[in-house]
């Protein structure tokens, strides 16, 4: 039987041996047999190594599910619903994808010459920013809001110290004080960006 080397194995789909050998060690891959000591790949590993770069790569799924649909050792009910939850996260994306997609589409006709004074932007911004969390037309008197939520909340453990959305505790280490870490990016620059002078 006819076997090939991690860089052969790699190559085939433009992958680095690296990520051959991390997808290995996360347990994504099972481990090749050896010929003294050297991993060499068969047609059925170059065939789940495909498999793996389809779910990860083209299907966009995390290492987790792509460990669990090509693995081959999950029941079919299992691996079922993996791929059916990868397919509803991925009709999210694409749903985020097509309301930016419309928005900027929006922004490239629209008739005002300054974009701020745009009819739709409140609407918008109500729609897809955090600040629709205040349903308040002015957008002075929904920051003012926004800031006194922020600094009375402050304690509040069960909430995300960006979004103020649910925040779960694990019970390990130190206590969250974000959903997420773009919420705590988004709380990094707020607190690191200068303040623009007048």
């Amino acid at each position: 039987m006819s076997t090939v080397r991690i860089g052969a194995a790699a190559a085939l789909y433009d992958l680095a041996p690296s990520t051959v050998r991390w997808w290995e060690r996360q347990g994504v891959l099972g481990q090749p047999p050896r010929h003294g000591g050297v991993r060499r790949y068969r047609e059925r590993d170059l065939r789940r190594l495909g498999l793996v770069y389809v779910c990860h790569v083209t299907g966009m799924m995390p290492l987790d599910k792509t460990a669990i649909v090509a693995s081959g050792d999950a029941d079919l009910a299992t691996w079922r619903r993996t791929v059916r939850e990868q397919v509803r996260e991925v009709e999210r994306g694409i749903d985020r994808m097509q309301a930016a997609r419309k928005y900027l589409c929006h922004l490239l006709s629209c008739e005002d010459d300054d974009i701020t004074e745009c009819r739709y932007l409140d609407r918008e911004l109500t729609a897809h920013t955090p600040r629709g969390r205040f349903p308040h037309t002015d957008l002075c008197t929904a920051a003012g809001i926004g800031h006194r939520d922020e600094s009375s909340a402050c304690c509040d453990e069960n909430r995300c110290g960006d979004c103020r959305g649910p925040l779960t505790q694990t019970g390990r280490g130190r206590p969250r004080k974000y959903c997420s870490r773009s919420c705590q990016q988004r709380a990094y620059r707020t607190r690191t960006e200068p303040v623009p002078r007048p």
